[in-house]
């Protein structure tokens, strides 16, 4: 074999470029001989295999193109082999029939090079310096967009028009008659011309997307009639949005008018449903403009290089909120000094900050609870007898320092998983962090052997329920279709709700004229539905059947509800967790004693520590289904509070007494300034202005 011992991706990539290899040798050959079959073989399927690939393994193709073996070259290439097998083949006259062939090909190659200069020039002109969501647009007279083939697939649109070209050359070729090479290249030509002007039809003023300076005059005057007061800011990766996706419900919840400020174009789409406005202001000339509006406040859930960026901005205060709170050294970051204001659940980080002595005042500090927490239910009491406890087993990932200590996916993992699947009597839920595997490749594999541990697990109970042999009726009993056709039915009225369906080609002008104003209620009929679809899912499953969940749904809270003891590392999910005040197990892989260990992380201190051996698990279980083995209640009911604040007022209300305040400082601010004129203060606005002039801009189309 081979390929043996190689990823199956990868195999099937080798494979593929292997193939794809050897039908140009095959080629090759054909013309040489000229071998006919095998010319009109190897060409078509080279071709056909390109198509495949342009859909299946668009991975591989863009490694091609990092070493010059792009679409362009690889038909190219195709095309003068087909050409050079023809000179070979009797019956075709080479000084009129060839010739008048190779013109041909050659035009087609230069219309594809006029459609590409057309595409470059509406993708430009489609790009906007203000992206929307949330926003009423029609005053800028937004068209939708040209087709994908045309505008933004280039790879599919050569090949596809290469189709008939390919087609009339290999006829010929079969049959030394120039004539079907002639009608395989017009048909490509006429589609190639005419798929050009009505590409072009997209620069005439019916089409045409306002230009820059109007886009910006417009934005100026919604913020002037909207009047945000209360903001989020976030700059982040693709896969960082849930860190601005959390807060995004406390947001709307505050009093003022809301507003979401972003600053990639991608994370538009990857905001969480609301009704808040959501606007992009790639370039900070763009984000300048907020300086000129009634916006007082902003919140920041995560550091970022851009974040300084908007911290220019004199006339807005900043309140740093952090998008989760543990003991590891993420969260007291020294950038936090920057704000004017860091808000945090409770003591416990007050106290954090201050030891880290990293220079934010006591004073700038603000303990606002953390109001997302609500939907969490507090702890019922212990599971039924003789019933399943479910363990949710949730580790954090491997972090960007590589300390061991971070998860406990690489040490102690598999063991943990391995405790838990012994007991007959536990119901799994495995929830990885979405980053695991992202930095040290050791852990993405263990959490590949942990699932795999757990579909082991799940097959055997099945099996031993077919033979008669399952304790309790495990895997046996199955929810009927019924459940499944509810789950259908709650996630096609979320999804409806939720998320805004657009067509292949929808560019994102096309996306903020579709995701204009939105309808009233929606944020409550989201929070309906959203409820609606996790009941239905925990019933369209298994009860006794272990669970392995990767997608964004369930969220985290809602496998708190469900589950009787976590499992988890030093992270900000044992300070969200402990908001139900239900047992908890940490994992040490830090190499720390269980002294040391809650001496350095308090929020440990409530819960079993387990060490890389998971040999506490049996005792952790029986204190979970046993209230007297119990002796951490009263310790997490305490922890709880230094960690979260009081219960009362609740979160929310001091959360947004907070925001109250923080306003008022601005408005005393600008009050202060009014005060003085702005001729005694100097010009700031002048010198962010100077600033910009010296920073590169993000090129259009980005």
């Amino acid at each position: 074999m081979p390929f043996a011992g190689i990823a199956p991706r990868r195999a099937v990539q080798l494979m593929a470029l292997t193939t794809l290899l050897a039908a140009y040798c095959a080629q090759l050959v054909g013309a040489l001989k000229p071998n006919v079959p095998l010319l009109v073989a190897a060409a078509a399927g080279g071709l056909a295999l390109d198509l495949y690939l342009q859909h299946r393994q668009p991975g591989l193709l863009s490694l091609l193109s990092r070493v010059r073996f792009d679409v362009m070259v690889r038909q190219l290439l195709r095309d003068m082999l087909i050409l050079f097998g023809l000179l070979q083949i009797d019956g075709i006259e080479p000084l009129r029939e060839q010739s008048a062939l190779t013109v041909m090909l050659l035009s087609s190659y230069l219309v594809h090079f006029l459609i590409q200069g057309v595409t470059i020039m509406v993708r430009r002109d489609r790009t906007v310096p203000v992206v929307t969501r949330n926003v009423d647009v029609s005053a800028l007279g937004l068209a939708p967009a040209p087709p994908r083939i045309l505008a933004r697939r280039s790879s599919h649109r050569l090949l596809y028009l290469s189709v008939p070209v390919t087609v009339g050359l290999l006829t010929t070729a079969a049959t030394a008659d120039a004539l079907w090479g002639v009608l395989g290249l017009g048909i490509s030509l006429g589609l190639s011309v005419g798929g050009a002007l009505y590409l072009a039809t997209w620069l005439l003023p019916a089409k045409r997307t306002a230009d820059d300076q109007r886009v910006r005059e417009w934005f100026a005057g919604w913020l002037q009639e909207y009047q945000p007061t209360v903001g989020l800011y976030f700059s982040g990766g693709a896969t960082s949005a849930y860190q601005a996706n959390m807060w995004v419900s406390t947001l709307a919840a505050l009093d003022g008018r809301p507003l979401i400020v972003l600053r990639e174009r991608f994370m538009v789409q990857k905001i969480t449903a609301t009704d808040v406005p959501i606007v992009c202001l790639p370039k900070v000339a763009d984000l300048m403009l907020l300086e000129h509006s009634t916006l007082k406040m902003l919140l920041h859930p995560a550091n970022s290089g851009k974040t300084s960026q908007v911290l220019r901005i004199p006339t807005i205060k900043h309140a740093f909120t952090n998008h989760g709170e543990s003991d590891k050294l993420s969260s007291c970051n020294p950038y936090a000094k920057a704000y004017d204001e860091v808000w945090v659940a409770g003591p416990a980080a007050r106290d954090r900050y201050q030891l880290a002595d990293i220079g934010v005042d006591d004073r700038d500090v603000v303990e606002v609870g953390r109001p997302q927490l609500a939907p969490i239910r507090p702890y019922p009491g212990p599971p039924p007898a003789g019933g399943l406890t479910t363990v949710l087993y949730a580790p954090t990932w491997e972090g960007w320092d590589g300390n061991p200590g971070n998860t406990s996916v690489v040490l102690a993992g598999e063991n943990i998983v391995r405790e838990l699947l012994a007991d007959p009597g536990v119901r799994l839920l495995y929830k990885p962090h979405p980053l695991t595997g992202s930095v040290d490749p050791r852990a993405g594999e263990a959490n590949k052997r942990i699932q795999a541990m757990i579909a082991e697990a799940n097959a055997a109970m099945v099996a031993e329920a077919a033979a008669g042999q399952a304790e309790g009726g495990r895997g046996a009993e199955r929810p009927g279709p019924g459940a499944a056709a509810e789950l259908a039915r709650v996630q096609a009225e979320l999804d409806g709700l939720a998320t805004t369906s657009f067509r292949a080609g929808a560019d994102e002008v096309e996306r903020m004229l579709m995701q204009s104003s939105p309808e009233a209620g929606r944020a409550e009929a989201v929070q309906a539905a959203t409820a609606a679809w996790e009941e239905a899912y925990w019933a369209s499953l298994p009860a006794w059947e272990h669970q392995i969940i990767t997608d964004s749904r369930p969220g985290i809270y809602a496998c708190f509800n469900v589950a009787d003891v976590l499992v988890s590392d030093v992270s900000s999910v044992i300070s969200d967790y402990l908001t139900s005040e239900k047992p908890y197990a940490v994992a040490n892989t830090s190499g720390l004693t269980e002294a040391e260990f809650k001496a350095e992380f308090p929020t440990v201190r409530a819960g079993t520590i387990l060490g890389p051996k998971a040999k506490q698990i049996p005792a952790m279980l029986k204190a979970v289904r046993d209230p007297e083995h119990d002796t951490l209640v009263r310790a997490r009911a305490e922890l709880k509070e230094h960690l979260l604040g009081p219960s009362e007022p609740p979160s929310l209300v001091r959360f947004n007494a907070a925001a109250v305040a923080l306003c008022a400082r601005a408005d005393a601010r600008a009050a202060r300034v009014d005060a003085r004129g702005e001729s005694d203060i100097p010009s700031q606005r002048r010198d962010a202005a100077e600033e910009m002039e010296l920073e590169p801009e993000e090129p259009a189309g980005v």
